[in-house]
């Protein structure tokens, strides 16, 4: 198989549009030294069209996040490309990521200054950013003053100041309780939906990282399932719940049940316990 690296992206908030927000196209991906290498990614191909939400939803263990970290650049596939026409992603990690030292605001500006946005802009836009994820006033708030919910709320909003077509989460929700998770989905779901309601013009598309069936159903307007060891496509579901959608509706839970036993059979395929 020929070896191609990660196509390098545009700038960021260039205004490139085209068919799609990323193209992953037969990536694969192994780690080791030549002849001890163990494969995580095989021939993997997905298109996430500008504006949609794609849930990557598989095993601990199937690649999900190393899928993700190479659509970010931060590595290289083994084989393959990867396209990002409408600039470089942004990225939502597990953890907040936030710096300790700097207060909410200016964890936020520090993406807005890498941005090349003025200084005398950067306040401004960063009291927008707060304002957007709830958090209006909290621009002088250390990280040790923030609950779990509101550091991601501020990470989610740092995300979001790089102004970036894209947005990569890798299981941005995985370490909060369920009632915080459940009204970051709304907030989430309600800044994706407006940032692609026409006013704006910004076309937000998100590929987002889980291990959690009901969040990937409850959020995506598609669900690709990677099969394990190492992480392949096994399957795609087209998502036809409107939203606002609830973890705990009926059509969500009727549509996991069938994921999970889709999971639960590359499990058993893969010997997963």
């Amino acid at each position: 198989m020929t070896t191609s690296t990660l196509t390098k992206p545009a700038p960021a908030n260039t205004g490139t549009t085209g068919p799609y927000a990323a193209r992953i196209h037969h990536v694969s991906k192994s780690f080791g030294r030549p002849g001890a290498q163990q494969q995580v990614l095989d021939d993997i191909s997905i298109d996430v069209a500008p504006g949609e939400f794609v849930c990557l939803l598989g095993a601990s263990g199937c690649g999900k996040s190393t899928l993700l970290s190479l659509v970010a650049g931060l590595d290289k596939p083994s084989a393959g490309t990867i396209e990002t026409p409408g600039g470089r992603p942004a990225l939502m990690f597990q953890e907040h990521a936030l710096f300790p030292w700097l207060t909410a605001g200016r964890n936020i500006e520090l993406a807005l200054r890498m941005r090349g946005v003025p200084r005398s802009e950067r306040r401004g836009e960063a009291e927008r950013l707060l304002e957007l994820v709830r958090l209006k006033g909290a621009y002088g708030k250390r990280v040790h003053e923030l609950s779990g919910g509101m550091r991601q709320r501020v990470a989610m909003a740092r995300a979001l100041a790089q102004d970036s077509q894209l947005l990569l989460m890798d299981e941005p929700f995985a370490a909060l309780d369920a009632i915080t998770r459940d009204v970051l989905h709304d907030e989430l779901t309600r800044i994706w939906a407006e940032s692609n309601s026409g006013s704006t013009g910004t076309n937000l598309s998100v590929l987002f990282v889980t291990h959690n069936v009901r969040e990937a159903v409850r959020l995506g307007e598609r669900v690709v399932l990677l099969s394990s060891r190492p992480g392949r496509v096994a399957r795609e579901w087209q998502v036809d719940i409107p939203q606002p959608r609830r973890i705990e509706d009926s059509a969500v839970a009727d549509l996991s049940i069938e994921i999970t036993e889709q999971l639960r059979g590359e499990i058993r395929r893969h010997g997963q316990h």
